[in-house]
């Protein structure tokens, strides 16, 4: 019987068990759209990834993500993961010579460059994902919104703007005063979030503070979801650019390259190494990077 192999990856972390699971599904060309998200409920994953059969030597595949609930255009700990699984199968190689591999992902929402990177000594990978150029939102009412996470306006950072960023898929930006309010923050009306989210214009909430998790890091985040989706995603790549792209334009970090932790109060600690090209005013792209750990590897019965 043909089995279509699969492999579940945690990304943005050298470590198993830490960062963030994703189920990577290869040859997946003759699953529909409904199967796709059938498989994606069954994972139960943040996100599932499907990637389309290339022809042998190509740096081009066509992939589509999905959440439990929905497909969505553009995810990171995806991208990373995808990459990861390409090349633990044997799909693409890095360069005999240490230059960089660069591949084109043809997502839902229209191709993304991925620049892989010859890891440290015994360390996997590093791959670059760009992320879309970014497009701020609607700006949101504190009192609306702060109330749905268990969290007051006083728990925001003063003069810090709720704004919806996307760089690919938009996310609710929402910026702290400390890591003791981003602590408490919790999905206190369930129901509240979804109804908001559907009249709104952004995916999910990225919830955030300055200051990273441990001394390493220059933010710390968290990201929250509503059923079938899971409560809290551990390590969210997409939500991270738009995050530096808020921070960069906003004015709240000196350097255009950093380092976003999230995970740690879930045991799953994650990096994501950050970088933002353009001014404030008009910036021209964001790339995040990390590195991703195959952790289980199967197939899918063919006769699904």
């Amino acid at each position: 019987m043909h089995m279509l192999p699969f492999l579940l990856v945690d990304a943005f972390t050298t470590e198993p068990l830490r960062g963030n699971p994703c189920a990577v599904v290869l040859d997946a060309d003759d699953l529909d759209s409904a199967l796709r998200q059938r498989l994606a409920r069954e994972f139960n994953q943040s996100e599932t990834a499907f990637v389309n059969r290339a022809a042998p030597g190509s740096t081009e595949f066509t992939v589509r993500y999905f959440t439990p609930a929905e497909e969505i255009p553009l995810a990171g700990h995806p991208t990373i993961a995808t990459v990861t699984a390409l090349l633990h199968a044997g799909r693409v190689a890095l360069p005999a010579d240490g230059s960089p591999l660069v591949l084109t992902l043809q997502l839902s929402g229209g191709p993304i460059r991925v620049d892989v990177l010859p890891g440290a000594a015994g360390q996997p990978p590093m791959v670059w994902m760009t992320q879309r150029r970014p497009v701020f939102g609607a700006v949101h009412a504190p009192e609306t919104v702060l109330p749905l996470f268990g969290l007051t306006p006083d728990d925001l950072l003063p003069g810090a703007p709720i704004q919806t960023v996307s760089t690919g898929t938009p996310q609710l930006m929402v910026l702290l005063r400390d890591h003791a309010a981003l602590r408490r923050a919790h999905v206190a009306d369930a129901a509240g979030l979804a109804a908001y989210r559907a009249a709104s214009d952004f995916f999910s909430p990225h919830l955030f503070c300055l200051g990273g998790a441990t001394p390493a890091g220059h933010t710390f985040a968290r990201h929250f979801g509503t059923p079938p989706d899971i409560s809290e995603d551990p390590v969210t790549g997409s939500a991270t650019g738009g995050m530096a792209a808020y921070l960069w334009h906003h004015s709240y970090l000196h350097s255009p390259e950093f380092i976003a932790e999230q995970g740690h109060d879930l045991g799953r600690a994650g990096t994501v190494q950050v970088r933002i090209s353009g001014p404030r005013e008009a910036i021209e792209a964001v790339q995040i990077g990390g590195t991703g750990v195959v952790m289980l590897e199967g197939g899918l019965r063919g006769d699904l």
